[in-house]
Formats: structure tokens, sequence, C-alpha cells
């Protein structure tokens, strides 16, 4: 007789899909209002995202953990392919197209769970001791962290560079690296702040420059309008004047979030951050009971920090806080790529739950 193995269910984490899911509802709404075409592709998009959670939840992620370091070099010679094959669109070259199907590919979004992945590794093979890690295994971490970070601040995509950074640095932070190099660090980077910039390509200057002006940007200011006339409650659909007059650019993608509070006021802008909070604390909280598993802390550290960057980049960019970059809202943002990219962490999330006491991955079990 066929039958589930129950210690899936038991160690499985539903918190996380009750969480989760009515993001995914609330922005299908939202998208949906706005365009039912955008709203069949995003359908195409769940689809397609809940399939990869599902293939990376059954994948055998620890019996196969040797094959991580091929996975990360893959993904560098991608990056490094880009440079000589890449598709340049707006100015940037950050994408590939697959021969025959005439489907492009960004290497960027795969370097994520590649580079998280990668990190969960070495920290596995490598634990820290007592005082964390020295020059010199932080100089080896350091190493798999920045070579990313550089090819891709070169496409130029320095929004999903700094992404890459600040996760690999929070996720050696919270596992525990020796103060005095993070002191140093600093120093480092206050003397080299003004020759960075200095090197910034003039579009990503232009940004920052209209973050700090005392007036905002055209795309800031119509979202401030949004938010500011959704008042405690929202307005009705009909009455959403920023969204469907078109005054808000990007309403269902990069600024969203002003889409959503202008529908449905404070409160609901309310309720969608308590949403993210709690699923970040939550995440965070897991890896309090994991110990001495640092492969499933690094990981689920990772995908915290990386839910809790895009949220709080996104909202703050939305109510002039932060420069406008292109990174979506987790689970909220139309589109396909950031969409599937967290499905998949959320498939290995589970996976590193619902497995960690059973080596053999028996997802099934036979009695006869």
């Amino acid at each position: 007789m066929l039958q589930l193995d129950k210690r899936i269910l038991t160690h499985f984490d539903f918190l996380i899909p009750i969480l989760v899911l009515p993001i995914i509802g609330i922005s299908y709404f939202l998208v949906n209002e706005a365009s039912t075409m955008l709203a069949n592709k995003q359908i195409v998009y769940f689809t397609i995202g809940f399939l990869a959670f599902l293939f990376f939840f059954l994948f055998p992620i620890r019996k196969l953990e040797w094959l991580l370091p091929f996975f990360y070099w893959f993904n560098i010679a991608l990056l490094l392919s880009v440079e000589f094959f890449g598709v340049t669109r707006l100015g940037a070259k950050r994408w590939l197209e697959i021969p025959f199907v005439h489907f492009t590919l960004q290497p960027s979004e795969i370097m994520k769970p590649a580079l998280v992945l990668m990190l969960a590794y070495l920290i596995k093979q490598n634990p820290p001791d007592e005082e964390g890690y020295g020059i010199k295994m932080f100089a080896k971490l350091s190493f798999y962290i920045l070579l990313p970070f550089i090819l891709i601040a070169k496409e130029p995509d320095l929004g999903t560079a700094l992404v890459l950074l600040m996760v690999g640095y929070g996720v050696l932070f919270v596992v525990g690296v020796n103060k005095k190099i993070w002191i140093t660090i600093a120093v480092c980077c206050a003397i080299a702040g003004p020759f960075l910039y200095n090197n910034l390509h003039d579009y990503q200057k232009q940004r920052i420059h209209d973050f700090i002006s005392e007036k905002p940007s055209y795309h800031v200011r119509q979202s401030l309008i949004a938010i500011g006339s959704g008042g405690l409650t929202g307005k009705d659909r009909t009455e959403a004047t920023q969204t469907h007059f078109k005054f808000l650019p990007i309403a269902t993608s990069d600024f969203i979030f002003a889409y959503h509070t202008e529908r449905f006021g404070f409160l609901g802008a309310l309720g969608l951050v308590l949403l993210y909070a709690f699923l970040i604390l939550h995440l965070l909280s897991l890896t309090y009971k994991l110990k001495k598993d640092y492969f499933a802390k690094s990981v689920i550290t990772s995908v915290a920090f990386l839910i809790f960057i895009y949220m709080g980049v996104n909202i703050s960019m939305t109510i002039g806080f932060a420069p406008v970059v292109g990174l979506p809202l987790p689970f909220f943002s139309y589109g396909g790529s950031s969409f599937i990219t967290f499905m998949i962490f959320f498939g290995i999330v589970e996976n590193l739950l619902a497995f960690r006491f059973d080596p053999t991955y028996r997802f099934v079990k036979f009695n006869l």
C-alpha cells in the first residue's frame, strides 16, 4: 500500500503559506482590476511558480549538496557570458537569449539562489567558532559574495548587485564574524564612499540626486498623492483616480504599494506590512530551532533578509524615503521573475524543514 510519509506533514511549516497566500491573493485582485490581460499573464506566472515550489520542495537538496559549487560556478559562467553574448535593453546588458525559442534569461535572478545555497554549503563545511569567523575564512566567503556583485554591477544592475551584497554579509553577521572585522569594514566604507559615488553611472547618480533633492521626482509625487488620497479605509475602484487615470506610473509593479494604499487606505497598507513583518519574524525564529544546522540556518536567514530588503526598499521608494530602483514587492508586484525566484526559495526552505529528520528523502513509503 502506498502512503504519504507522515513526517513530511509533521515538519512542513504551514504558517509560511498562511502568511504568503493572502499577499498573492490581494496582488491578483489589484492586477486584475487594473488589467485583465496582465492578470491572465500573472496566472501563468503563478502556475510556473507553484510548480517550481513543488520541484524544489521534493528535490533531495541535502543528498546532492556536493553539486552546489557546480551550480554556483555555472551561474558565474552565465554572468560572464552576458558580457559577450548579452541582449541589451534600455541601455543595460542583463539578458541572454536562449537559441531557437527566442526566450531571454536573466542570470542575475538565478544567481540569487545560487549564492544563497553556496554560502550555506561553505558555512556548513566550515562552521564558525565561538568568536566568529577570522580574517582568513571571512576573506574566502567574501570572495564568493563579491564576485557576482562585481559582475552584476557591471551590467549595470546595481540594485540586484547590492541586494546580493547585503544578503551575503547579513548572513555572515548572523552566523558570526569577529567584531574587529566589521569595525574595519565600516571605516573603509566611510573612506571609500566618495570614490564609489564618482564611479556610478549617470542614471544612478540621478536617482540619488532625485532622492536627496527637496522636490521629489514625478513618479514619487504621484505615488505620494495616491497614498495620501487613500485616507484611512481607501477608495472605491471608480474613485481611485491616480491609478485608473494612469497618473500613477507602473502601478501594478514598482508602485503597486501606492495603488494598494489608494484602494484600501492606511489600514490596508498596515495589514500588508504586518503580513510581511510576521513572515520575516517567523523565518528568523526558525533559525533558533535549527541550532547547529548551519546549512538550513543560512538559507532561511538569507530568505528573511531578501524579503526584508525588497519590501523595505520598495515601500520606502514609494513614499520618498529611498531612491527609485527596480526592486519589486515580493509576491505582490506584477511579473514572473521575482515571483518564481521567491517560490523557489520557499520550496527550498520547506524542503530543509520537512526533510531535516529524513536523510533518505522518502516522500512515500510502501506497506505490503
